[in-house]
């Protein structure tokens, strides 16, 4: 009996020890699981995950402009998921793990320098997402894959198979593991969420098969969503895009006051604490292109059309036209639509031509692209055809990189522009920018681009928060006085402005910015031939004037030049009217002759105003630059006070012996910008940069308006 009893416990103590190591088994693999964190890139973005909550590891390195950040706290899911855990100071550069929950779009983020990351503000964004410590949440269990929206084809895994899918661009594909199941809170099911996938894996055959989104489930999440977000319920132009086959895709969240831009249909709103829907909002936003991968996408190397005909086209509108057409995904589909009919009637109403007015288009979103040049269409027949064609870009509205595009290679010779012609930009915006405007059309309007502006629904009271550049068009255009801008209400008002905006394009005289510093003056050298310059030294100065010469754009319309030579006497060596093209000024200033003789300054700026700048244009800048090697034997200053009075800006410099209380009196306030001093001639050559670039400098700080 004994032995029996024994063998008993020694064989239920022994199932005891099997069972025990099991579970410590069975534990050990559970934590395993539990412990594995997938490592992300530094330029991956939050919303390339799919996940609505997710722990991932960042590596090093993560703390670089590159990886853009944009907001503070909340975050825009196009930003850099570890740069913005950086900024939020829950990681440094070293790495680690992070835990993201994915939130609702903001109508604004707020750009802030933090622990030495410089975030950027943004005026909406329709998903946000959260950075706090890589510590799960109670009642959450969290993927060890992360599902990525993909634009290749894709490897869908399951268990220890690997099935290949060929998924269509801009689709999603969700890769699942039977371990890692997607993060649920353990007291809600989302049992009406619709599947936003392209394939599903069943883990009883592990085989990947396609599914859909039946629409029942679809409304079901649509009415969930509604009751989550009461907020948004108003819906702006809900008679415009009434259905779901031609809703637009603006979907702007407005603060303060209700309102979403959006279509009126809420198959496609998501709660806070539902999944991200990606391949979803993808489509609805645009077919066949996933949002976070458009890139810069130029087409620059535009070989020109065969064309129909060439057209004269109107002679009393010689313009070369630049349309800045917006195509953000703000804009949506239907109103892309409206853009592309505005531009149609517009070229139409142009009359375009050889002898007239060429037109090109660029389009922006997150970057801009050339949609065809100046010389691809020569009637406005082959140039309406173009314009329906075009394709909606999509991204953000960033006209301030549009602009500096199109300054640096829209208006080019190879691209058709006649240089006769003035060039002209026309802006379309719905809203406003999504990045700053005044250094870019500065820029361009300093290289005679004309900056018109028409804006679409521009901010109403209630939103002017959220525009990143207050007054971006006075900021922007090329005079403040109304003339360069039109606010139209509604784009179905567009149409109404088409006249009025050919109208303006098409006044010459009042395209100002096409006076550039470099073609707009007439420029009168006034120099010194006196006997202790000597021969050499004169060449040395003949030079210096060439130098100074050749930087302008030389005209019988453009800039002029004349020269007078002084001693105790005046000559003048050629008059403003006397050589219309540079080759021949340059030319004449070689051929003048030293004179020799004594020194009086203060007669020889009398004498240039006399005979020179007496018969300047009434529309060009007088410019006297006076250069002159020592103390003058008459006085200067009535002479120089006379010519200030009579609109002479007047420049001196002086070499050598020259006084310098008399080159500040010569020229024009204040004295540092308009007066130059060198010890030696062959010093001269250092001022030619300075020079222009103060003139240049004193001519775009006129006031605009």
């Amino acid at each position: 009996l004994l032995t029996m009893k024994a063998t008993v416990i020694a064989t239920f103590f022994g199932a005891f020890l099997i069972c025990a190591y099991a579970a410590k088994e069975a534990t050990k693999k559970t934590k395993k699981a539990k412990l594995y964190v997938p490592q992300i890139d530094c330029d991956v973005k939050a919303g390339k995950i799919i996940n609505p909550e997710f722990i991932a590891k960042c590596p090093p390195g993560c703390q670089d402009v590159k990886y853009r950040v944009y907001g503070t706290d909340i975050y825009a899911s196009f930003s850099s998921v570890c740069n913005a855990a950086i900024h939020s100071g829950i990681i440094d550069n070293a790495g680690g793990k992070i835990l993201v929950q994915k939130v609702a779009g903001h109508s604004g983020y707020r750009g802030t320098f933090s622990n030495g990351v410089r975030s950027l503000s943004l005026p909406r964004w329709r998903e946000s997402f959260l950075v706090s410590e890589g510590k799960p949440r109670k009642g959450v269990t969290y993927p060890s894959t992360l599902e990525y929206s993909s634009s290749k084809s894709t490897a869908v895994k399951s268990g220890n198979c690997t099935d290949h899918v060929n998924v269509p661009t801009g689709d999603v594909v969700r890769k699942e593991y039977q371990t890692s199941p997607v993060p649920t809170p353990a007291t809600q099911m989302a049992t009406t969420t619709p599947t936003p996938t392209t394939t599903t894996t069943d883990p009883s055959t592990t085989t990947a098969k396609p599914t859909t989104t039946p629409a029942t489930t679809r409304t079901t999440t649509a009415a969930a969503a509604a009751k989550t977000r009461p907020d948004l319920h108003r819906v702006r132009d809900i008679a415009f895009r009434g259905t779901f086959t031609s809703a637009s895709n603006r979907n702007i969240l407005r603060p303060n006051t209700g309102i979403q831009r959006q279509d009126p249909v809420a198959t496609f709103r998501r709660t806070a604490s539902s999944p991200a829907h990606l391949a979803m909002e993808t489509d609805l936003w645009k077919p066949a292109l996933s949002l976070f991968d458009t890139g810069f996408s130029s087409k620059e190397e535009l070989n020109p059309k065969p064309l129909e005909s060439i057209s004269q086209g109107n002679p009393n509108c010689k313009v070369d036209l630049s349309f800045l057409m917006d195509g953000s995904w703000s804009i949506g589909k239907r109103r892309f639509q409206l853009q592309k009919r505005f531009l149609s009637n517009v070229a139409q109403a142009l009359g375009i031509g050889s002898a007239g007015p060429l037109m090109g288009i660029v389009q922006y979103g997150d970057d801009p692209s050339t949609e065809f040049n100046l010389k691809t269409y020569a009637n406005s027949k082959d140039l309406r055809n173009a314009i329906e064609k075009i394709p909606q870009k999509g991204g953000l509205s960033n006209v301030g990189k549009a602009l500096s595009f199109v300054n640096k290679n829209f208006f080019l010779d190879a691209n058709g522009n006649r240089g006769g012609a003035p060039n002209v930009v026309v802006v379309m915006v719905d809203g406003w920018p999504t990045d700053r405007v005044e250094e870019a059309s500065r820029l361009a309007r300093e290289s005679g681009i004309n900056i018109f502006f028409v804006t679409i629904e521009a901010a109403a009271e209630s939103e002017k928060q959220n525009v990143i550049e207050p007054n971006f068009v006075d900021k922007a255009v090329c005079r403040t006085n109304g003339f360069y801008s039109i606010n139209v209400p509604s784009w179905f008002s567009l149409h109404k402005v088409v006249q009025p905006l050919v109208k303006r394009v098409c006044d010459s005289d009042r395209l100002v910015c096409s006076k550039t510093c470099l073609n707009s003056a007439d420029i009168g050298f006034v120099i010194d031939g006196s006997s202790s310059v000597g021969t050499s030294n004169f060449r040395t100065v003949l030079q210096f004037v060439a130098n100074i010469s050749k930087e302008f754009e030389i005209s019988d319309t453009d800039t002029r030049i004349g020269a007078v030579q002084y001693t105790y006497e005046q000559r003048l060596e050629f008059s403003f009217d006397k050589y219309s093209t540079k080759q021949d000024v340059l030319s004449a200033i070689k051929r003048i002759s030293y004179w020799s003789g004594g020194t009086s300054t203060g007669a020889a700026i009398t004498y240039a105003s006399e005979q020179l700048f007496s018969k300047s244009k009434p529309n060009k800048r007088k410019i006297m630059i006076l250069i002159t090697d020592g103390r003058s034997y008459d006085d200067v200053r009535v002479p120089a006070m006379a010519a200030h009075q009579n609109g002479v800006i007047a420049y001196s410099i002086g070499v050598a012996w020259a006084a310098q209380d008399e080159l500040e009196a010569i020229a024009t306030d204040p004295d540092k910008e308009h007066s130059f001093f060198v010890d030696e001639f062959d010093n001269l050559y250092r001022f030619v940069n300075q020079l222009i670039q103060n003139i240049c400098t004193e001519f775009n700080s006129q006031p605009r308006n």
